[in-house]
């Protein structure tokens, strides 16, 4: 093999290609500061502020939903805070139900007419199970 050296219109094209990458560098940032703000500072914070304003829904709703039939105690001190909140129109805290619903974007009523035909439901379907559950009481004690 041979080696063959680079012209001097190769290397000069390397070199310039170098500088050029080099120079770059210290180029000033040509970005306003309302596009600064938008396209770096913004993305992080939002999402990390939009991933703690879903949690605190989901906690709420999750609250509301796993101490429905809680009669006393701790349990149903949840519950009734948790349904005070979904169900209050107060928009003037910012972690209030409705200024949370507003910041992700969410329609509070359509998320309270769910909750209400879910807690219906849940309603109907405990009657009906404790119903059947009289029912085969009965039976037994008839037999």
């Amino acid at each position: 093999m041979e080696f063959k050296a680079p012209s001097n219109n190769e290397s000069g094209k390397k070199t310039a290609g170098l500088d050029e990458r080099i120079g770059s560098l210290f180029q000033p940032d040509t970005l306003i500061g309302e596009d600064y703000a938008a396209n770096f500072r913004r993305k992080i914070p939002l999402e990390a502020e939009r991933t703690l304003l879903l949690a605190i829904l989901e906690d709420g709703i999750r609250s509301f939903q796993e101490n429905l039939f809680a009669t006393s105690g701790k349990r149903r001190t949840i519950f009734d805070e948790a349904n005070e909140w979904i169900f209050s129109d107060d928009d003037t805290w910012f972690c209030s139900f409705v200024s949370i619903c507003n910041l992700l974007n969410l329609e509070p009523q359509y998320i309270r007419r769910g909750l209400r035909q879910w807690e219906a439901k849940m309603h109907t379907g405990a009657a009906q199970k404790k119903s059947q559950l009289g029912a085969g009481d009965e039976q037994r004690l008839v037999a």
